[in-house]
């Protein structure tokens, strides 16, 4: 049975999650950790789980959601996978964290590409990847149709939709990627976003005032 869990962390209260299954192995999405404290929240949390970390991935790569990447990497030897065309976002993430205050050791780069309606293991389950661009040029989904729920970054919150005034954004293409790529799931999918409270899709479609607007 696939199993998620989310831990909330730093200052723009990113919402972490960890997936895994009766294998034991996990994947995190979006490790976004900062303090040594909410390093050792999340390392207490595997020890406590009895998880295997296995692997790391991305919904995108602004700053906030890409603070504990090198952690992942140096601590448990995880790879970070992400899109492509978030490239850009992680080399300019140490100008970014300057910006904000933040002290960001650069990273190297993406170690492995993830494009859309790629298949990501976990344990003995499997995530699939949905491209859903206009928050960021690269921004990416997970669903799991087995655990009915898809994590959706910024894409998608309750009640909201990611915001498209920084660098990559584009409104038009982020409305069309929430109404082609995300709505059309199951209306009682969980929807788990990058930031706040978890909804369903149906939800969404019959509440979300920026879907209304977009009409």
């Amino acid at each position: 049975m696939i199993q998620i869990d989310a831990i909330v962390f730093n200052s723009f209260q990113v919402n972490t999650y960890l997936i895994w299954d009766e294998t034991g192995d996990c994947l995190v999405v979006d490790p976004a950790f900062y303090t040594r404290e909410e390093q050792e929240i999340f390392d207490a949390f595997l020890i406590d789980k009895q998880l295997k970390l296995t692997g790391q991935v991305n919904t995108h790569c602004h700053i906030d959601h890409i603070l504990g990447v090198q952690h992942i990497k140096s601590q448990y030897d995880c790879p970070f996978s992400a899109h492509e065309e978030e490239a850009i976002l992680v080399t300019n993430a140490p100008l970014s964290g300057d910006m904000f205050g933040l002290s960001f050791e650069p990273i190297s780069g993406i170690d492995r590409i993830i494009v859309d309606h790629d298949i990501i293991k976990v344990g003995n389950h499997s995530l699939q990847s949905i491209r859903v661009p206009g928050h960021s040029m690269g921004s990416l989904s997970y669903y799991s149709p087995e655990g009915g729920f898809v994590i959706t970054g910024d894409a998608l919150f309750e009640g909201g939709i990611g915001r498209t005034d920084l660098p990559g954004g584009n409104y038009d293409q982020l409305i069309q990627s929430i109404r082609t790529r995300l709505l059309v799931l199951p209306p009682e999918t969980i929807v788990y976003p990058g930031h706040g409270p978890s909804s369903t899709i149906g939800k969404e479609i019959g509440e979300n005032p920026f879907l209304f607007m977009a009409e």
